[in-house]
């Protein structure tokens, strides 16, 4: 199984790269999220033209009986809830790859964390039951499922009093933790926040963690 491809970009189009390495040239199956990064970062000509820039995508291989097709994620973080999107029943790679192009791993995280069925429901073919039961399966994972960092939170604030979350703020750390950053990041950020609700805090604490 692929874990990423790191070459040359030979063509690009909003939902197709392909990836020249060596000389082989490897189609993948990309979110729009993932283009628009691609494009941003100059993937693409002023013409139109895959640019010929070197890029690195993590892959996800599906294998089905009639055909084997490769996913491609500018992120880790996008790969990672495209794995975890396709475990809930009813959502397959078409699906999440749909949810992965119409929200961004920070707003699906959002959507989880304040039960925003809605936001999801807006991706091609994505009803609102199976937006629900995606958040219904999905927010504790996403909570929990993606802090790969091992750190242990910083439990101790400067003035030396035990800091403890509220739910508001503790889901606000999860958020921030699926996006990458360490626990104790993402307890720093939001303890220097003054948000009123989750979707508040977490976008202060990402301009904070972004400086």
């Amino acid at each position: 199984m692929y874990y990423y491809l790191n070459g040359t970009l030979a063509e690009l189009s909003v939902n197709m790269a392909v990836i020249d390495c060596g000389g082989v040239g490897y189609l993948l199956t990309i979110s729009g999220t993932t283009y628009d990064t691609l494009v941003k970062k100059g993937g693409m000509t002023a013409s139109g033209e895959a640019s010929g820039t070197k890029v690195k995508l993590y892959t996800y291989q599906a294998v089905r009986e009639d055909a084997i097709e490769l996913f491609g994620f500018y992120s880790m973080n996008e790969c990672n809830l495209f794995k975890l999107l396709i475990t809930v029943s009813g959502v397959g790679p078409k699906a999440a790859m749909a949810i992965l192009s119409a929200l961004s791993v920070e707003s699906f995280v959002s959507a989880c964390a304040a039960n925003d069925a809605k936001a999801i429901s807006r991706a091609n073919g994505v009803g609102l039951k199976t937006a629900q039961k995606i958040i219904l399966e999905l927010k504790d994972k996403v909570a929990k499922g993606f802090d790969m960092s091992g750190d242990v939170l910083d439990s101790v604030s400067p003035a030396g009093n035990a800091y403890v979350p509220s739910s508001v703020t503790g889901e606000a750390i999860d958020a921030l933790c699926v996006l990458g950053y360490t626990t104790a990041e993402a307890t720093k950020a939001v303890k220097a926040c003054s948000g009123a609700t989750v979707e508040d805090i977490i976008r202060q604490a990402l301009a904070l963690l972004m400086k």
